[in-house]
């Protein structure tokens, strides 16, 4: 902890594949120990299979599954 200044936020970059900035914040927390191909593998992987099971687009079944988890009240 610095005594003088807050350190700045990082900004979290949109991951490659698909430009989302939730998505790469997902991999983020699948991450464990630093090893951000190892969840890539994971995430990608899940996202491969939501798209041969539904043959629909991956990422709104990703946001609407988010959505559901969510808490539906804030306090």
């Amino acid at each position: 902890m610095p005594r003088r200044r807050v350190p700045e936020k990082r900004e979290i970059l949109p991951d490659p594949k698909y430009a989302n900035t939730t998505l790469a914040k997902f991999m983020n927390h699948v991450m464990v120990s630093g090893k951000k191909s190892v969840a890539e593998k994971i995430v990608y992987g899940a996202l491969d299979r939501i798209k041969e099971r539904t043959s629909g687009d991956p990422l709104e079944t990703f946001e609407s599954a988010l959505e559901a988890v969510a808490p539906a009240l804030e306090v």
